[in-house]
C-alpha cells in the first residue's frame, strides 16, 4: 500500500481508509464509491507551503491544479490551507467561486480558453490568465477594454524539456499543442506581441513539462531553461518578468514500479526546484521571481480510493481470469486511454495472501472496459467489497455517464467519520437535460 498512513488494515481484517472502515463505509453508502481522506490532502497542501517557506522566503504560492479533483469541498480545503488553485475551465472556475475560493488566488488555463470563460475570468477578477494563443491575447485586451480593466496575465511556454512519462501526458515537446517554444523562437515573439498590449499586464511565464514524473533533474533542467529564457527577454526586449509558474507534474504511487513517496520526497523535489530557481536568478543576475507551482495529483492521487462489489467471476482456462465489478470505465477511465496500472485488494479480507493473478472487469458493454489488469488477489467472491487504491486525481473529474451508468458519489473521510461532498447520482439526474421534441410525442 502507499507509503503514508491513510490506509491500514484494522482488527477485523478490513481496509481503513482516515478511519473509517471500508467494509462499513461500502454498506452506509454503497459502491462504487469515491472515498477521499480528508487529512492526507492537508498533508500535501502543508508539506509543499512549507517548502516555499522555508527554502524560498515565502516569495510564492502552491496552486492546487483541480482539474485533478473538482468539487466546492475539496477548493474549501486547499483554501483553508492558505493555498490557491489552478482552473482550466469555465465549469472548474464556476465551481470555485460558489464554493467562495477568492478570484484573486486563481490562475485560469487552457489552449482553446471559450470567449464566455474569459469573461467568466474577468467579471470575478482572476488573479492571473495564462494565455496559449495570439487570438486569445486579443479577444482578452478587447474584452479588458471594454470592462475598463486590466489583466495580469502569463504566457506559456515550452521549454522542450521531455520527461519520461507517458506520450499523451507529456505536454513540453516541440509538438505540443500547449505553448509556445523558445527553441523556435516564437515564444521571444509572443512576449513582443504581449508586452504591446494596452489591458494586459504581462507577468512573466508558465510552463509546465508533463505528469507522473520521478526525474527532479527534469524540472531542474526546466527550471534553468526558464531563468535562461528570462534573461534573454530581459537582455532582448527589455522585459523583466517577476513571476515564473514551474506547473506540477511529480508522480505518485500506484502499483508495484512506482516508486513509495513520503512527505519527504515531495519536499525533495520542491527544494530541488527552488535551488534550481535561485542558482539561476544569481547566475543570470536576475531578481528571483515570484514561485507558483501547481500540484494536483500528488496532493489527491493518493488521498483517494475506489470502493466496488464484487459481480460476476469468469475464468478462460489457461488464459485469463476476469472479477467483475459494479463500475468500470465510467468511474475510471484511465486503463482504457493510457493502461493505467493500479493496485486493488478485496477490502473486507484485505488480511490474506494473494493467490491468483486476474484482470478487474467493469460493467460497460465494451471489451476494453477494464479497471486495472493482472494485479494479486486473493480467490475473489461475488460480494466481496474490492478496493482500487491511489484514485483520487483524474478519476471522478474524468468520470462519465457512459451506457447511461451513474457517476458514482464522494465521500470525505477525516478519524473515521465520512461525509458526502458530492452526492449520488440518480436515474432522473441522467435523463433530466433529455427533452422530446413536439413532433415525436
Amino acid at each position: 500500500m502507499n507509503a503514508r498512513k491513510t490506509l491500514k488494515i484494522n482488527q477485523l481484517g478490513h481496509l481503513e481508509i482516515g478511519g473509517a472502515d471500508t467494509v462499513e463505509l461500502a454498506k452506509q453508502f454503497g459502491t462504487p464509491l469515491y472515498v477521499m481522506d480528508e487529512q492526507y490532502i492537508r498533508d500535501m497542501c502543508r508539506a509543499y507551503s512549507d517548502a516555499i517557506r522555508s527554502d524560498y522566503n515565502g516569495n510564492g504560492l502552491v496552486l492546487y491544479a483541480s482539474k485533478a479533483f473538482s468539487c466546492m469541498a475539496v477548493y474549501k480545503i486547499v483554501q483553508s490551507e492558505g493555498c490557491g488553485v489552478d482552473v482550466v475551465s469555465g465549469g472548474e472556475l464556476y465551481t470555485a467561486l460558489k464554493a467562495g475560493f477568492p478570484a484573486a488566488k486563481m490562475c485560469l488555463h487552457g489552449n482553446n480558453k471559450l470567449q464566455g470563460e474569459l469573461e467568466l475570468a474577468a467579471e470575478s477578477g482572476v488573479g492571473l490568465v495564462v494565455v496559449d494563443s495570439y487570438t486569445e491575447l486579443d479577444r482578452l485586451d478587447a474584452l479588458c477594454a471594454e470592462k475598463g480593466r486590466k489583466q495580469e496575465i502569463l504566457l506559456r511556454i515550452n521549454p522542450g524539456v521531455e520527461a519520461h512519462t507517458h506520450r499523451f501526458i507529456q505536454t513540453a515537446k516541440t509538438d505540443s499543442k500547449f505553448g509556445f517554444s523558445i527553441a523556435d523562437g516564437t515564444a521571444e515573439k509572443i512576449t513582443a506581441y504581449a508586452l504591446a498590449k494596452k489591458n494586459l499586464f504581462l507577468k512573466g511565464y508558465h510552463c509546465h513539462i508533463g505528469s507522473q514524473i520521478f526525474e527532479k533533474q527534469s524540472f531542474a533542467l526546466a527550471a534553468e531553461k526558464m531563468l535562461a529564457f528570462m534573461a534573454d527577454m530581459r537582455g532582448k526586449l527589455g522585459f523583466t518578468a517577476t513571476v515564473l509558474n514551474l506547473g506540477g507534474g511529480y508522480g505518485i504511487w500506484y502499483a508495484e514500479g512506482d516508486a513509495k513517496q513520503s512527505i519527504a520526497d515531495y519536499t525533495a523535489y520542491l527544494r530541488a526546484v527552488i535551488a534550481a530557481v535561485k542558482e539561476n536568478a544569481k547566475n543570470y543576475s536576475l531578481p528571483e521571481p515570484y514561485l507558483l507551482i501547481e500540484p494536483g495529483r500528488s496532493i489527491v492521487g493518493e488521498a483517494g480510493i475506489t470502493l466496488y462489489t464484487v459481480g460476476a467471476i469468469k475464468e478462460i482456462p489457461s488464459v485469463k481470469k476476469y472479477v467483475a465489478v459494479d463500475g468500470g470505465m465510467f468511474d475510471n477511465p484511465r486503463y482504457a486511454l493510457y493502461q493505467a496500472k493500479y493496485t486493488a485488494i478485496l477490502a473486507n479480507r484485505a488480511d490474506e495472501k494473494p493467490t491468483e493473478r486476474v484482470s478487474i472487469a467493469g460493467k460497460c458493454c465494451e471489451s476494453g472496459d477494464i479497471v486495472c489488469a493482472d494485479v494479486e488477489l486473493p480467490a475473489a467472491k461475488e460480494g466481496d467489497v474490492l478496493a482500487v487504491l491511489s484514485t483520487g486525481a483524474y478519476n471522478y473529474s474524468m468520470a462519465s455517464n457512459y451506457n447511461r451508468n451513474a457517476v458514482p458519489p464522494v465521500v470525505l473521510v477525516k478519524d473515521g467519520k465520512a461525509d458526502y461532498i458530492v452526492k449520488p447520482q440518480t436515474y432522473e439526474d441522467i435523463v433530466r437535460n433529455d427533452v422530446i421534441p413536439e413532433r415525436l410525442r
